[in-house]
């Protein structure tokens, strides 16, 4: 009798144990906004369900029509995030990444849903990667003050953007049709464009230059852009950054023309 109360006790704690984890991992945290995976899940149903599909491995009845394809959030694999390469996601750059949307792809802004629905979404994308249970996120990178943009940096800038092969996807006029951009896939083998920058001044993971140094060293995990932490220093990044705002159609930095005056 005593042997089976022990028994039964060490499996209440083991049910009590796995409790704990699941149900953390099935929580979000976005600044004082606690995230609800069972309010998130009646969210996904009716908003991201048709893309991402209802195992989340982004085989929705929509997915065949689209290009780039959806997130497989079971991957665990996430473009935009503040932190290092092979790392898990902040659930704040999941939150973003809802709120902002990826640009040049099929997945909108969601920035009309309440902040408190957004951060159960987090909550509930989180469940279908038991890697959110197992493992933490990484910590953000770090992202210096940014220096002056100056001719003189886009011109650096420049001279990185070909001896990094950065032009072998992006082309050497950035417009993303590089010697090697029929040849690019992502992580599950699907064909991949690489970007365009003189498309405008918005990018995949964002539109200030404090985002695009962060995907210079962060990566687009899933995707061929690596990470150029290793690679580069922060003042190198910068003149990269600076270059690509150089390339914009709509150019809201500085120029290397200098601009006619009146007489």
């Amino acid at each position: 009798m005593r042997i089976k109360l022990k028994w039964t006790g060490a499996a209440v704690m083991l049910v009590f144990l796995l409790w704990t984890v699941n149900g953390a991992a099935q929580e979000s945290h976005v600044g004082k906004l606690l995230g609800n995976a069972k309010r998130g899940k009646a969210l996904y149903v009716r908003y991201c369900i048709f893309c991402h599909g209802p195992n989340g491995d982004g085989q929705g009845e929509s997915a065949p029509y689209l290009d780039p394809k959806p997130r497989d959030f079971t991957k665990a694999l996430f473009k935009c995030r503040s932190t290092p390469s092979g790392t898990l996601p902040l659930d704040s750059d999941l939150y973003d990444t809802i709120s902002r949307g990826v640009h040049a792809s099929g997945m909108p802004s969601w920035e009309p849903l309440l902040r408190q629905e957004r951060v159960d979404l987090v909550a509930y994308i989180k469940t279908f990667s038991s890697a959110f249970e197992e493992e933490k996120p990484g910590a953000p990178v770090e992202i210096p003050a940014e220096p002056a943009n100056s001719a003189e940096s886009i011109q650096r800038g420049s001279a990185l953007f070909q001896s990094m092969n950065c032009w072998s996807c992006h082309g050497k006029d950035g417009r993303g049709h590089g010697p090697s951009a029929a040849t690019l896939t992502d992580s599950k083998g699907y064909s991949i464009t690489p970007f365009d920058f003189t498309s405008g001044s918005r990018f995949k993971c964002g539109e200030s230059d404090r985002d695009m140094f962060r995907d210079l060293v962060t990566g687009l995990d899933g995707t061929p852009m690596p990470s150029f932490a290793a690679a580069t220093t922060a003042d190198q990044r910068w003149d990269v950054v600076h270059y690509i705002r150089s390339l914009s159609a709509h150019k809201t930095h500085a120029k290397l023309n200098v601009e006619p005056t009146g007489k």
